[in-house]
């Protein structure tokens, strides 16, 4: 009766190029930016001065009335109202204010909190940018460079998460701490800053008032050297000798196959909503596909995007042991998307979108071209088969749509793909390059480590420092509808009896496997560790919609060889705020306000407030609207071969349709119609 009722209330505004009315989901626009900046900055509410802003994003509606109102057949003019939540620092405290613009020309404020628990909001370029000014006017740090036989104009200094240490971390007076290190590189000659740490000197900020508070000078090292360590195209050739590869053209005679209306991206079969959000990055929304032989669109995901990168370091050593990071609570995923540059990030044949998000003064800032869409080709095989008998064969061959943003968060770099196939799958592909983060030692050779190394010896005085990188994903699965249960088909061995009567037969075979079925009830039944034993296929699927042999419709999560589980100890600080990284699937109930696996306020945060202290309620998931969180984790590490940038490395999941269509959905796709006839050399000398 409710989705009646709304329906009523609601356009459906699907985002199409003409439509005055934004799509409910849709990211903030700059006149909206602006509108709840002024909103904030008018409001009695936050008196305090200075006033900076740390988060503003689409405040959504309730899940419910966005499902009204894009899969309903309301007519209505009304539109669902547009909320922002904004995350201002004042005062020496961090507001939550969550605005109406739906008229942007007259916003208001309906509603005001303060955060009175532990954790932060994430840390503002403008703040890593004031911060970097200080220490070149720091008596102590000057003289600490002095000393090392450097310039103070050649000292580069960047601003790092503390994170959480209990009681025995010192408090510097409280507030908002962040630490500082430093790297060699304003003498010119690489561009490899990370490559030429100045190990030993730790500053100590704070952010709110803005100044030093801490300094500790330790130990000198020696700054490793710059040669061998640049990764510009002009300082490693020309001559290039690498290897040669020759250069390819995507050709699309029918241009593209694609079609987008505002945010909305329509493909093949598939439709969704692309938007984008200042700490989650680009996000996926209203993933439906469209079923041929039942002459419908049906539905896969509601929303889905990176909850969080929790990157810890294993060094204990003063200057090391607090590295680590978790980058979307610490930094932002969206303020931290590169530009893509066209032709080399996304291939030619690529569209390219925009985002928008707030500066520390509230004002909008426009990140260009920080997500790409295209079609690729990329050769593979969607299916075949070859009868040798009938003297047959079958191909068909895959074409698929990549969605894609690249994130940089200080060293690395994150490709993060959300690949989209005919065959109903979604692949979703994390890859990193970059820098590897390295200290200065005074080791020159291997045999001379000691045992307990820290690191990889990659160059001269440089050690690679071992790491792990765990990405979760927040995917709120709607299979087929909104009520979804999570099933663990789990591989039993079996011992042939002999007995027809108790599944086995009268023959030589002494084993074989079945299947037991197994439907999680509650939160503790939804964590699983995919590297156990005995095996098991992970399904969602939909206890509602039945195919017609009678199989509950569903997806299957298939994990990629990126699997990992933390190997910290469960009381260690960093372990106990990413505490969901020790097992890669948890399953939660859908709740609005559960976005981010380490909580809204990450930054030294406590692990109070976490994917795993939400799951410890042991809520109802069977035949519930439920939430798959992935995390795809990568144990590093470095090698030679790492350094001084990275090959791409990447990990991969997918969620494939499992008895969620009768049969293949691509059996009747058109054959291809020889397509080597559009293969060219171009510039080619004619024969």
């Amino acid at each position: 009766m409710r989705l009646l009722v709304l329906a009523v209330l609601c356009i459906l505004s699907t985002a199409t190029t003409a439509s005055p009315h934004p799509h409910p989901l849709d990211p903030l626009s700059a006149t909206e930016l602006t509108a709840v900046r002024e909103a904030v900055l008018s409001s009695p509410l936050v008196p305090a001065r200075p006033l900076h802003f740390h988060y503003v994003g689409i405040d959504e509606p309730e899940k419910p009335e966005v499902l009204s109102c894009t899969y309903g057949t309301s007519t209505s003019s009304s539109i669902l109202p547009r909320r922002a939540l904004a995350i201002a620092r004042a005062g020496g405290q961090s507001h939550e204010l969550i605005i109406d613009i739906t008229n942007s020309s007259a916003p208001s404020i309906i509603s005001h909190a303060i955060h009175h628990g532990p954790g932060f909001p994430m840390i503002t370029p403008d703040e890593q940018s004031a911060a970097m000014a200080l220490p070149p006017k720091y008596s102590p740090f000057v003289e600490s460079v002095r000393r090392r036989g450097l310039n103070v104009s050649d000292v580069y200094c960047g601003v790092l998460s503390r994170g959480w240490f209990g009681s025995s971390q010192p408090s510097y007076g409280g507030g908002r701490v962040a630490k500082m290190q430093c790297v060699v590189g304003g003498d010119g000659e690489t561009a490899n800053l990370y490559a030429r740490p100045l190990v030993g000197v730790t500053l100590v900020v704070n952010l709110d008032r803005m100044a030093i508070v801490g300094y500790n000078d330790r130990v000198v090292y020696p700054v490793p050297k710059a040669e061998g360590t640049d990764y510009r195209a002009d300082k490693v050739g020309p001559p290039y000798t690498g290897p040669a590869t020759v250069p390819g053209v995507v050709v699309q005679p029918e241009g593209r196959g694609f079609h987008i209306d505002g945010h909305t991206v329509r493909w093949a079969n598939w439709e969704f909503h692309l938007g984008f959000d200042m700490r989650a990055g680009m996000v996926i929304s209203l993933a439906s596909v469209h079923d041929a032989d039942a002459g419908k669109r049906r539905r896969v995901l509601y929303r889905g995007f990176v909850s969080e990168i929790f990157v810890p370091y294993m060094d204990p050593d003063e200057e090391w042991y607090f590295h680590t990071f978790v980058d979307a609570g610490d930094f932002g995923l969206g303020v931290s998307a590169s530009p893509l540059q066209r032709g080399a990030d996304c291939p030619a044949n690529a569209a390219y979108f925009d985002g928008y998000y707030a500066d520390a003064e509230g004002k909008p800032v426009k990140a260009d071209d920080v997500i790409c869409l295209f079609e690729r080709y990329a050769g593979d095989i969607a299916w075949r088969h070859t009868s040798a008998a009938l003297l047959i064969t079958e191909v068909r061959p895959d074409v698929t749509l990549v969605a894609r943003m690249v994130v940089t968060v200080g060293n690395y770099d994150y490709i993060l793909d959300w690949e989209f196939k005919t065959s109903g799958s979604i692949k979703i592909v994390v890859s990193l390059t970059g820098i590897l983060e390295m200290k200065a030692s005074w080791y020159t050779h291997v045999d001379e480590m000691k045992q307990d190394a820290h690191g990889t010896l990659v160059a001269e005085n440089t050690v690679a420092v071992f790491h792990d990188h765990f990405v979760t994903y927040h995917l709120d699965l709607d299979i087929d509808g909104t009520n979804n249960s999570f099933v663990k088909n789990t591989m039993v061995q079996k011992h042939n009896t002999g007995d027809p009567a108790t599944g086995g037969a009268r023959t030589p075979r002494k084993s074989y496997w079945t299947v037991r079925h197994d439907v999680a009830e509650t939160e503790l039944d939804g964590r699983v560790d995919v590297n156990g034993v005995p095996p098991a296929d992970l399904l969602f699927v939909n206890p509602s919609k039945k195919t017609k042999t009678g199989y509950e419709v569903g997806y299957r999560l298939i994990p990629g060889g990126a699997t990992a589980a933390s190997l910290l100890a469960d009381d260690d600080y960093p372990q106990r705020r990413a505490s969901y990284t020790k097992k890669q699937v948890w399953v939660t109930p859908y709740n609005r306000s559960e976005k981010w696996a380490p909580g809204l306020y990450a930054e030294q945060s406590t692990g109070d407030d976490n994917l795993e202290a939400w799951s410890k309620r042991n809520r109802r998931i069977k035949d519930e609207d439920i939430v798959l969180w992935y995390t795809l984790g990568l144990h590093h590490i470095p090698y030679l071969e790492d350094f001084p940038v990275m090959p791409t490395l990447s990990g991969v999941f997918e969620l494939r349709p499992s008895n969620f269509f009768e049969s293949n959905p691509l059996i009747r796709t058109e054959p291809p119609n020889n397509f080597n006839n559009l293969n060219c050399s171009c510039g080619a000398a004619s024969m």
